[in-house]
């Protein structure tokens, strides 16, 4: 049974088109400094590329003990045996995918109007990933910065295990964790990093 909540601590979002070097790689580096899930966000990779690598992160993950979470592909994350997926307002709608993954399915939600989080657990969304906290360059439509106090109310609006996302850094992601976040959701800061496991291991700790 996974710890959901000690699961969100620090999650790294696997993304090859902001990967410095080889993803496989980084990720252990990053696992072994401390990162507790990770999810896999391949979207410019086609779909024998992204499946060979949801299959190779898989069992790295499941080789150390922590989540492995696809990216809006609910079938690819079930043909790996994924432990779960995490989902966006234009992806496949949250009752599918528990339909079609089941009970014990992980699925990740990220909101994009109060709406939607307060419908989010009833449509049965695990936890939220919300943001951009922080501006970001990692996602393009991720809109505008949110700021810690907005970040603060959609997460009590929403109601359910939370992580931070975009812009989170060494030196800001202490903002999140005070904000009463489960935890924080990192991509370049990992992933851009001389060296990740290090980086891992100063955001893995409080």
């Amino acid at each position: 049974m996974i710890d959901l909540r000690s699961a969100l601590r620090l999650y790294l979002v696997a993304d090859p088109e902001h990967c410095r070097g080889d993803l496989a790689g980084i990720t252990e580096a990053a696992i072994r400094g401390g990162v507790s899930m990770v999810q896999l966000r391949a979207k410019q990779l086609p779909d024998p590329g992204s499946s060979v690598l949801a299959q190779a992160l898989c069992n790295l993950c499941h080789a150390y003990g922590i989540p492995f979470i696809m990216n809006d592909r609910v079938d690819i994350a079930i043909a790996v045996g994924a432990d779960g997926v995490h989902l966006g307002v234009d992806d496949t709608p949250i009752e599918l995918a528990r339909a079609l993954g089941g009970d014990d399915f992980i699925i990740g939600y990220s909101p994009d109007s109060d709406e939607d989080l307060e419908r989010a657990a009833a449509r049965g969304a695990n936890y939220l990933g919300i943001g951009p906290v922080f501006g970001t360059k990692t996602k393009s439509d991720a809109g505008a910065a949110l700021g810690i106090d907005e970040f603060r109310r959609r997460m009590q609006l929403g109601g359910l295990p939370t992580v931070g996302i975009g812009g989170v850094t060494s030196t800001n992601y202490r903002e999140v964790l005070l904000a009463d976040a489960d935890g924080v959701a990192v991509i370049s800061a990992i992933l851009g990093a001389d060296n990740p496991e290090a980086t891992a291991r100063q955001l893995s700790t409080n």
